[in-house]
């Protein structure tokens, strides 16, 4: 396993959103070949729209997917190759974390 880090700058979130995307009933995952990888770090973030409710809301949203992201870089070899960007969807609160687990997880061994 090795560390996670997370996208600081503007121009790097425009860069992902311009990638590929893989979506699901409760996310989507863009992810791209970004220049400032390199190969030995798991680059990604995680983004919760206002629109999904207040910070309170957001922010166990943002919990619920730092947790399963991490689980997922332990259990098995994600392609350091590119940098993801996790943007979730309402249904990931109120959804079984176990459901939405195996699903990300699922869509994550797709990304090679």
């Amino acid at each position: 396993m090795s560390k996670v880090i997370s996208l600081k700058k503007n121009e790097d979130f425009k860069n992902i959103l311009s990638g590929r995307k893989v979506n699901n009933r409760y996310i989507t995952i863009f992810f791209k070949k970004l220049s400032l990888n390199d190969n030995k770090s798991f680059i990604c973030s995680i983004s919760a729209k206002k629109k999904l409710g207040n910070a309170v809301f957001r922010n166990k949203i943002k919990r619920r997917l730092k947790s399963i992201v991490t689980e997922a870089n332990k259990k098995f070899d994600l392609n350091y190759n590119y940098s993801y960007l996790f943007m979730a969807k309402k249904n990931v609160f109120h959804e079984d974390y176990k459901l939405i687990k195996e699903k990300i997880i699922n869509d994550l061994k797709k990304i090679k």
